[in-house]
């Protein structure tokens, strides 16, 4: 913190002494000293943390405070893309092209996190094509057993050739081969660097599926099962891992978002790691972001988790929380991530406004709704629709894990969700386009570990007919 401007003052007089002596003497520790700034702790690769404070100075008069060193200003564009992004998406495609420059735009792909990075960045390219960018693939990927990625990634041929792009697209795949080939053991090559000099100065960072994954300082590595997460069955550096941050500190980003239920994972690791905000974007959709602000387009949406007045019992023994707050954006929404704001589209301005206290407020349904498995296909967005248009206060349903194993010592844990209204809770809907669109805002969740007895169900006998002797498991899988 610097200090006062008295304070300054008085300091003044001893300083000049100080740096006197210091040219004359020519002491390397003097000259350092001199200097007078102390650096602010960098944020962990593994997540935001608590900055260290530094102990005072044993004599003010000798290390004058000044004031912390600003970080660059981003002026570019961060897109990560849920996955799953069809050829005919337009409005994802387009706007990628339009904000690398427009006609002419040139990007390098990276097919790094692919099993054939040959197709899939052959596949992109043709896709940026299409939209008149000028695009290249570079040969940046552990599965190309010809290439020495140690050299690979300091090839000043080959940075040269990011620093002159507009844009840098990362295929989808295994996003650990990302983070592992750019920034091995925490440390940014060259190559990385030169992306970073792109995004500063204004490019485009795109990111599909496993390339939307290294968008924030951590990541989810390997984490296929969301109950799994949710048990606190995960080690760092294995389902948990460093990312290349490119969004920033304080965002966490996941993909395949609502389509594979994953909220269900990013909020035990959001806890875990310190995070407030987390963005989830669904497949064939994009988020925007830049500066402050985050825009949804695509196919489909986006959902923001904010945990800024979440609550959790410790004495239950496993994960839990209360008041965790959803927001549900639909393509053509923005959010303020200082505000916390979402403004809907312009289509859904001239839409229904959905606000539950409003006298006017006319829900369409009105059965009560509980699901057997929450973290199912779209399930917590739907849950969402559902419940800001109908005079329900809640939705409720469960997780857990049909096919346990009978050694697990956690087996019978399952957790049950809770959706429902509170304060300012509203949304807006419209069927302008066809099937009825929502865009919801502060609906609450609260998430309770359960007991789920195992076996979950066994042979129903029938008249006249007796169970067998051994009840089966409720593995639904086979």
């Amino acid at each position: 913190m610097p200090i006062s401007f008295k304070l300054r003052n008085l300091l003044r007089p001893h300083l000049f002494v100080f740096l006197t002596l210091c040219a004359v003497l020519a002491e390397p520790a003097c000259a350092q000293a001199s200097r007078g700034a102390v650096a602010a702790p960098a944020r962990a690769a593994s997540g935001p943390a608590q900055a260290t404070p530094t102990p005072p100075p044993s004599s003010p008069a000798l290390m004058p405070a000044a004031p912390p060193k600003a970080e660059p200003v981003i002026k570019g564009y961060a897109i990560p893309i849920g996955g799953a992004l069809k050829a005919d998406n337009e409005e994802v495609w387009g706007r990628i092209v339009a904000l690398a420059g427009g006609k002419g735009a040139r990007f390098v792909v990276f097919g790094t996190a692919s099993e054939d990075p040959e197709a899939s960045a052959k596949q992109a390219i043709e896709m940026l094509h299409r939209r008149g960018a000028v695009a290249e693939a570079l040969p940046v990927a552990p599965k190309f057993g010809w290439v020495d990625l140690n050299k690979v990634v300091r090839d000043q041929a080959l940075i040269n050739k990011v620093k002159a792009a507009r844009g840098v697209f990362f295929t989808g795949g295994s996003q650990e081969r990302i983070v592992d080939v750019l920034m091995p053991g925490g440390h940014p090559t060259p190559m990385l660097e030169a992306i970073w000099e792109v995004y500063r100065k204004g490019g485009v960072v795109v990111g599909t599926s496993a390339g939307a994954a290294i968008m924030s300082t951590v990541m989810f590595r390997d984490a296929p099962s969301v109950i799994n997460i949710m048990k606190g069955k995960w080690v760092e550096g294995k389902q948990i891992d460093r990312g290349l941050g490119f969004v920033g500190p304080d965002l966490f980003v996941d993909q395949h978002f609502l389509k594979r239920g994953r909220f269900g994972r990013m909020i035990p690791l959001m806890m875990a790691k310190g995070y407030k905000l987390g963005l989830g974007v669904d497949e064939n959709s994009a988020a925007i972001i830049h500066g402050d602000d985050i825009e949804v387009i695509g196919g489909k949406g986006a959902m923001l988790v904010d945990l800024t007045e979440v609550k959790t019992d410790p004495t239950l023994g496993a994960f839990n929380l209360t008041n965790a707050r959803l927001n549900y954006l639909d393509h053509g929404d923005h959010y303020g991530m200082k505000s916390r704001v979402t403004t809907p589209s312009a289509i859904k301005l001239r839409g229904d406004k959905l606000d539950p206290s409003a006298p006017d407020y006319k829900p369409y349904y009105t059965e009560p709704l509980f699901h057997l498995d929450m973290l199912g296909d779209t399930t917590i967005s739907n849950s969402m629709n559902y419940l800001i248009d109908s005079p329900l206060s809640e939705v409720r349903g469960l997780t857990f894990d049909v096919g346990a194993k009978a050694d697990d010592p956690v087996a019978d844990l399952g957790f049950l969700f809770r959706v429902y209204k509170g304060k300012g809770s509203y949304g807006w809907s419209t069927d302008e386009m066809g099937p009825e669109e929502y865009t919801v805002i502060n609906l609450y969740l609260d998430i309770t570990p359960v007991r789920m007895p195992q076996p979950i169900y066994s042979v129903w006998p029938g008249p006249g007919r007796v169970a067998p002797a051994e009840p089966v498991r409720g593995d639904v899988s086979k």
